[in-house]
């Protein structure tokens, strides 16, 4: 027993602290005041370490509070009995306050919804304080020489080339311009669409930078209709959604969701890259169609390889899609240099998946858990009629993370409520009807006018704008297909 003090008392003294000297002094005092048969006793229960923490309970007849013990390598088995070798003195609290309560999972979804919307708004910001130089030059200033443009794309290294001239330099004016709203917007819905769309890129293996590309398919409006019939994020044609695997019908458009549309944008963008092995050809490629890129380079001589060799042979509005893809990530990165502001994404930041396996309608979720059909109806737009067909398949439903836990809780009075929210979708009329209730396309006559469209069907000429893919409100030719959303 002797020999036990001795190396205790000597370990201890070695550990040079504050805790150790104490404890060094209680142990002493143990010694000094206990019969050797106590002794025995007593310290057969001064400590249990149990793997694999080592966090334990000293008696509390030796330091009559809960210490933290850091233990020297030991035999391997599920529970030994060993001495002490640091005692660290703490008082008795939780780690974390909550611990110790009894959270539902309800109250457990918020606290971690809360977690990750503010760990996800950090990392946005911390994006560009790390990634992004900040160089002298006077925040917004109007007259910006060429060698600032230059530098600061070359300070964003990528395997695209970005390279600056006038015809960027021009688009970069336009994307950088606030009087128009669309940089703020697009920078507010980056915050919810971005993280989405980076992941498929490197999980893909492509250049995160092709990002870009979505602002200027369609200003990170997943609900976007181009005049002949595009859709979403990446602006499918239906043909080409199909080919890669997206579900285009009455009830489900693919093309809208955020997840597989940017999954199929990346095998398309893929293969376009192997056809070329240049990325400004693969760019120009995805908005002409590689038979247009194969007329231009044929046209242009072998000689030429990229996208500025055969500017001048490309369709007109190709040339201006990759300087717009430049202007676009330039405006992303260097925002804050032109005083773009914006607000909060619209969207939660914090969300989470729940697999269907049976025929739903969003009214049966938002009656039931108090979720505005709204928010459903953003997070999940690939559903034309607020339905979600699981009767062959399953279906993934997109909720805002503090809702899950109430979801689970309650489906099954969700799926009881099917017959009062889907009978009126049982006759095909009725689902005609609702097709027309949340969106159509309307031809343009002789003498119409976008204001008057948008008087006429009680939309903004903004949002006819945005859904058509419009730059001016003036343009409009008969003929020209519009697209109206409703309820959207």
């Amino acid at each position: 027993m002797k020999r036990i003090y001795i190396f205790l008392t000597l370990l201890l003294a070695l550990l040079g602290c504050t805790e150790g000297v104490e404890a060094q002094n209680r142990f002493k005092e143990f010694f000094q005041r206990n019969t050797p048969r106590e002794r025995k006793e007593r310290i057969r229960r001064v400590v249990t370490v149990t793997k694999p923490d080592s966090t334990m309970r000293v008696d509390t007849a030796l330091l009559s509070r809960t210490a933290e013990v850091k233990t020297t390598p030991v035999a391997q088995t599920d529970s030994v009995t060993a001495p002490a070798t640091e005692v660290k003195a703490v008082e008795q609290r939780p780690y974390n306050p909550y611990l110790n309560l009894k959270l539902t999972p309800v109250v457990m979804d918020s606290l971690v919804a809360t977690w990750n919307e503010s760990q996800n708004a950090l990392a946005f910001e911390n994006f560009f304080a790390d990634y992004i130089a900040i160089d002298s030059v006077a925040v917004g200033s109007a007259t910006l020489p060429d060698s600032v443009y230059e530098s600061r794309l070359r300070a964003l290294a990528s395997p695209i080339q970005l390279p600056y001239n006038p015809i960027v330099k021009n688009y970069i004016n336009r994307y950088t311009d606030t009087r128009y709203g669309t940089i703020n917007r697009i920078m507010s819905l980056s915050h919810y669409y971005f993280p989405i769309i980076e992941e498929e890129l490197l999980r893909a293996g492509l250049p995160v930078e092709l990002r870009a590309m979505a602002i200027i398919e369609s200003a990170l409006a997943p609900t976007a209709v181009s005049p002949v019939g595009a859709v979403g994020l990446w602006q499918f044609m239906p043909y080409t959604g199909k080919s890669y695997g997206l579900e285009v019908n009455s009830l489900v458009d693919e093309r809208r969701d955020a997840v597989l549309s940017t999954r199929a944008a990346c095998q398309y963008m893929r293969d376009l890259y192997n056809l070329y092995n240049d990325w400004t050809l693969a760019i120009a490629a995805y908005n002409c169609g590689p038979g247009n890129v194969n007329k231009a380079l044929a046209r242009a001589g072998a000689d030429c390889k990229t996208f500025w060799d055969i500017y001048y042979f490309l369709p007109p509005e190709t040339r201006g899609y990759v300087p717009a893809f430049i202007g676009a990530s330039y405006a992303f990165a260097y925002h804050k240099n032109h005083n773009v502001e914006y607000e909060p994404s619209p969207l939660p930041l914090a969300t989470d998946t729940i697999t269907v396996r049976r025929i739903m309608h969003f009214g049966q979720i938002s009656s039931t858990i108090d979720l505005p059909i709204e928010m459903l109806r953003k997070l999940n737009p690939q559903y034309k009629l607020d339905i979600i067909p699981a009767t062959n398949k399953s279906y993934t439903l997109t909720l805002p993370t503090q809702f899950v836990s109430a979801y689970i809780e309650r489906e099954e009075e969700i799926f009881r409520k099917d017959s009062t929210f889907l009978k009126e979708y049982i006759n095909p009329a009725n689902i005609d009807k609702k097709r027309l209730e949340r969106g159509f396309v309307y031809t343009v006559k002789s003498g119409d006018t976008l204001s008057g469209i948008a008087n006429r069907y009680r939309v903004s000429v903004k949002n006819l704008m945005r859904w058509n893919g419009l730059k001016s409100a003036n343009r409009l030719r008969v003929g020209q297909k519009l697209r109206i959303e409703r309820g959207l």
